[in-house]
């Protein structure tokens, strides 16, 4: 049996991303211990006990812990969060910004005391600019705090491609950057099956029907649970990240990275392509766009502005 890694994964969030986000890091043996934290007595313990006698059945090596206790988090390798009000039907992303934001700031104030060294994977929306609000509260590089978004995005939109073509959805590559809410930008351009350009598979009227459909993509779960909202691919894209950086895989993955300059964009937290290693965020890479597709990733970058101006109006900055 191959030995697991020494090292500590905390999921903020007991919540169904938060508890799926550590099952399938507890499936993967991402960490040798993997720590659940929420409010709610009881329920991380919970559901720690019920996961941890999942593990002969499917041969995990990682012990889960569950916690009310932010002291057990602490020396964290990587901290994923989670926590926050999810949307209610009718609701956009920036309508949980000041809740969620009184959230993030409480726990980056303990990731920042209890785990200095940690790479923070943030979940909770409007993820671009709660991750911009997590990396101010916990001053870290911003290498080392990014947001899950275009992994999520993207699955979204490769399903689509996946039904449209009737395609093995393993041979599908799908590509979304900007932001995560209704302003991202669907790149078909960088869309291929097997390494088929998407063009070339469906029309162009179909394509555009499938972007439009992946920038309401979470808003259509919203709608057809009536309470809650998405939980399995968000946790899978999460864990996806989590992956890549624990294990130092070199992934090119789509997340919300800091720009200083790319895609003529600076001090922004959005979307785009970063190699991700043990170090978090390596390197960006900036690919070619057409004129629209940059012109859609500037006013996508005003947007996510425009809800980090207004958690400053709040105080929260």
């Amino acid at each position: 049996m191959t030995s697991i890694q020494p090292r500590k994964l905390t999921v903020v969030g007991g919540g169904y991303v938060g508890s799926t986000c550590v099952h399938l890091a507890a499936l993967k043996n991402l960490a040798s211990e993997i720590v659940l934290i929420d409010v709610i007595e009881g329920r991380p313990q919970g559901i720690a006990l019920d996961m941890n006698q999942s593990a002969a059945v499917e041969g995990f090596q990682s012990r889960v812990i569950g916690t009310n206790d932010p002291a057990e988090t602490e020396d964290s390798d990587l901290v994923i969060v989670t926590a926050g009000r999810p949307r209610k039907p009718g609701m956009s992303r920036s309508d949980l910004l000041e809740v969620n934001g009184r959230i993030i700031s409480d726990v980056a104030e303990t990731i920042r005391r209890g785990s200095p060294d940690a790479i923070v994977i943030v979940v909770t929306n409007p993820l671009d600019t709660m991750v911009t609000l997590m990396r101010a509260k916990t001053g870290f590089p911003a290498r080392r705090v990014i947001g899950m978004a275009g992994v999520l995005d993207s699955s979204r939109f490769a399903w689509f491609i996946h039904e449209a073509t009737g395609a093995a959805v393993a041979d599908v590559r799908a590509m979304v950057l900007g932001a995560h809410g209704d302003s991202m930008v669907p790149l078909p351009d960088y869309c291929t099956v097997n390494g088929v350009q998407l063009a070339d598979l469906v029309p162009l009227d179909e394509i555009e029907a499938m972007a439009e459909r992946t920038r309401k993509g979470g808003a259509e779960i919203v709608g057809l649970l009536g309470s809650g909202s998405a939980w399995y691919a968000p946790a899978s894209a999460a864990v996806a990240m989590a992956e890549s950086i624990l294990n130092d895989a070199h992934r090119l993955l789509p997340c919300a990275c800091l720009l200083n300059g790319e895609y003529g964009i600076e001090g922004i937290y959005m979307g785009v392509p970063a190699y991700l290693g043990r170090g978090g965020v390596e390197r960006i890479l900036e690919v070619p766009l057409k004129n629209e597709a940059r012109s859609a990733l500037h006013r996508t970058a005003g947007a996510i502005q425009d809800d980090v101006d207004a958690l400053r109006e709040r105080g929260l900055f």
